[in-house]
């Protein structure tokens, strides 16, 4: 029997894009899980673990990127990466997108 597999697609909405502040939210949230992740932009893939091949997607404001989970817990990663992604924005408040300063 094969371990289940997931893949979204999100969307980079942060205004600052993937630097290396949202992408070590990224990795610290995608490590809670015992699950491969694999993230991709375009021919790019790298383990959603590692900061060091996270930081290599140089993922901008507006650009997809697909993340992929297989294992036992794969369903509620991917449901935890795309609200830290889409919804909270990696926690960055300067992205909140109210006209806010940075602060």
């Amino acid at each position: 029997m094969s371990e289940p597999v997931y893949e979204i697609e999100v969307e980079i909405k942060n205004a600052d894009g993937l630097h290396m502040r949202p992408a070590m939210r990224f990795v610290d949230l995608a490590g809670t899980f015992v699950c491969d992740i694999e993230v991709s932009n375009d021919d790019t893939y790298v383990d959603g673990k590692s900061i060091m091949q996270m930081t290599m997607l140089a993922a901008t404001r507006g650009t997809r990127l697909k993340v992929k989970a297989r294992g036992p817990d794969a369903q509620e990663a991917i449901k935890a990466l795309q609200e830290l992604v889409e919804e909270k924005l990696f926690d960055d408040s300067a992205a909140a997108g109210s006209g806010g300063q940075k602060a």
